[in-house]
């Protein structure tokens, strides 16, 4: 019988030279996700890799929609994921459907699944493998001696890549066939030597806004120090690291559904559940981050965001549709009306495209079924205005109660003790506009209305 090489030996080989971790498993798994984060968003994404190859255990580490598309994945997953479904079904509220950088994707998440080895353990493993880039990420130690690792060294991301493919090649020589092909097309590969210092700097940061602010002052200064109540730091701190914990998983959850639905032996009724699956992950994935950033902002003191020209009408447009769709779902229906060959706005497109979608959730979560949302861009002097707005079918306007007002529960987020739901409290609300460039007018059971300046650039692209 020929020895298998584990992924435990693996995390052991990343280990060696590296000191002992001083960290208990929830530190560890918060390191982990920032690590992800850091090395997805601040360090992958700005070099937009156009291929590569990533493995990971025991779940699918990658979640960004672009990673996702271009790079070919392995993942060592444990054999209960098969029905990893059945299992969130009943657990993820109504949903939005894809954006439009994820429709018209059909191999978002394409990875192969291979099956873990009793003695591979539980660690997660993340491996990455472009002609720019090429890094190895793992959890390793035990409890009380955790520790984050990442190597970016030529000699040990080879010895890596000579033991994986050994393991692939007595677990599935077809497969150990397909890592190699993928590794001689990459061509000549850059080295990346200095990516970890980048990268604990980079971490550090991001853990840095995650963490309560605290101001060192003068003795003499104490009395002028505006003091903050610590609950409300505490609050913000939680909503923060609930907000984190909650994304993550689902990421998670919605990349191995995509795997499935790629099946050719499911039937249609299982394909839609999985997109309906797949659709509500996206949404919440969606309402958390919102609830993130009004969560960070809170915090931090207003800064200049970076606004760039955005085209506010066609953003609407592209956007519309899966709207409809989600609405649809709940019997509701959604009008847009622009008016044509508006200019241009000063916003943020990305943060932008989130705040719309959390508009649309917020203002239907309360509408009962046969409503109308209204939407309508105008312009408005030096501004557009985006107004939106709530309508009950003209049965439910006679005889329908009254709502009852949103309770706050701190400065980010409120109760609707109607539909039993958080959502963003209109400090927070307002706060986030403002930082997307624009002025909120909120009208109390009726809608809202967002005025955008007008960009004086002639350039720029949503």
């Amino acid at each position: 019988m020929k020895s298998q090489i584990t992924l435990s030996a693996i995390q052991e080989r990343m280990a060696q030279g590296v000191p002992l971790g001083r960290v208990d498993e929830t530190v560890a798994r918060r390191l982990w996700w920032a690590a992800l984060e850091t090395l997805q968003e601040d360090i992958l994404l700005p070099m937009d890799l156009d291929k590569g190859f990533w493995l990971a255990a025991p779940l699918p580490a990658l979640y960004e929609p672009k990673l996702l598309n271009r790079l070919q994945g392995w993942v060592w997953a444990p054999e209960e994921l098969e029905n990893l479904h059945n299992f969130y079904a009943g657990l993820l509220p109504p949903s939005r459907i894809l954006s439009s950088e994820e429709k018209g994707s059909p191999n978002l998440g394409n990875f192969r699944r291979l099956s873990l080895l009793e003695n591979d353990g539980n660690d997660p493993l993340l491996i990455i493998i472009t002609p720019k880039f090429q890094v190895a990420l793992a959890l390793q130690g035990n409890n009380g001696k955790r520790n984050l690792l990442i190597r970016s060294d030529h000699q040990t991301l080879s010895e890596i890549l000579t033991m994986l493919d050994l393991r692939l090649n007595n677990e599935d020589p077809d497969e150990a066939m397909k890592l190699r092909t993928t590794l001689a097309d990459l061509g000549q590969l850059s080295s990346n030597d200095c990516l970890e210092k980048s990268f604990w700097q980079l971490l550090s940061e991001r853990l840095a806004r995650m963490a309560p602010s605290f101001t060192v002052q003068k003795v003499s200064d104490i009395s002028e120090i505006e003091k903050v109540p610590n609950s409300t730091t505490s609050e913000i701190t939680l909503l923060e690291a609930l907000s984190h914990e909650v994304r993550t998983p689902l990421a998670t959850i919605r990349t191995l559904i995509r795997s499935l639905i790629r099946r050719e032996d499911l039937s249609e009724l299982v394909i839609g559940r999985l997109k309906q699956i797949d659709s509500e992950c996206t949404e919440q994935i969606d309402r958390f981050g919102l609830i993130f950033n009004a969560a960070e902002l809170q915090r931090q003191q207003p800064v200049s965001s970076r606004l760039a020209s955005t085209d506010l009408g066609r953003m609407l447009e592209i956007l519309y549709t899966g709207w409809t769709e989600q609405l649809a779902r709940r019997g509701i229906d959604l009008t847009l009306s622009i008016t044509p060959d508006l200019p241009k706005v000063l916003s943020d497109p990305e943060r932008l495209e989130l705040m719309l979608g959390g508009l649309i959730d917020h203002n239907t979560r309360g509408l009962p079924p046969g409503g109308c949302l209204c939407m309508e861009l105008t312009p408005a002097g030096q501004r557009l205005k985006l107004q939106i707005l709530k309508k009950s079918s003209s049965a439910q306007n006679s005889d329908s109660p009254v709502s009852a007002p949103n309770a706050d529960l701190g400065p980010v987020l409120s109760w609707n003790p109607s539909t039993g739901s958080l959502q963003l409290s209109k400090e927070a609300t307002e706060r986030l506009f403002a930082s997307l460039g624009g002025r909120l007018r909120q009208r109390r059971d009726q809608g809202l209305t967002v005025f955008f300046p007008i960009s004086e650039e002639k350039y720029g692209e949503f």
